[in-house]
């Protein structure tokens, strides 16, 4: 019961840490990159009805957040979760990917964004974060 609360715990703690990440890099998105006059981001029914105004450079914070936030989100999960296994890591993963899907649902961005956002911000970012966060087995053997 111990472990099944610690690696709960992990997940939790990831998650948060992943999406005030996420969060963050979103932010701070209009002041590295300017958005197109007329773009309206302050709420979700502005955003679905300026979005066709992006420009293609304007999607990069967004595939960013996404890919990054996953990323530490498995990270962090990984390195506080007592079962050091894919089984536990990959929750951050899955829930950031239903995020993101919900996302393309709702925003309709442009398809190329929805397709490599969905892609490769996600499931191999967590995967990637898994790696590196996992104990090396050489390094734990004697």
């Amino acid at each position: 019961m111990m472990t099944f609360l610690k690696n709960f715990l992990a997940v939790v703690v990831g998650l948060v840490i992943g999406g005030l990440l996420n969060k963050l890099i979103l932010k701070i998105n209009g002041s590295l990159i300017p958005l197109p006059a007329g773009v309206d981001v302050s709420t979700e029914a502005g955003l679905v009805n300026t979005i066709k105004l992006f420009n293609p450079i304007n999607f990069l914070a967004p595939f960013l957040a996404h890919a990054i936030g996953t990323f530490v989100a498995v990270w962090v999960t990984t390195k506080l979760a007592v079962t050091k296994s894919w089984n536990i890591a990959r929750i951050p993963g899955i829930l950031f990917f239903i995020a993101g899907a919900y996302m393309v649902y709702l925003l309709q961005a442009p398809l190329w964004f929805e397709t490599i956002d969905l892609v490769f911000a996600f499931l191999p970012m967590a995967w990637l974060g898994f790696l590196l966060a996992r104990p090396n087995k050489k390094t734990n053997q004697g």
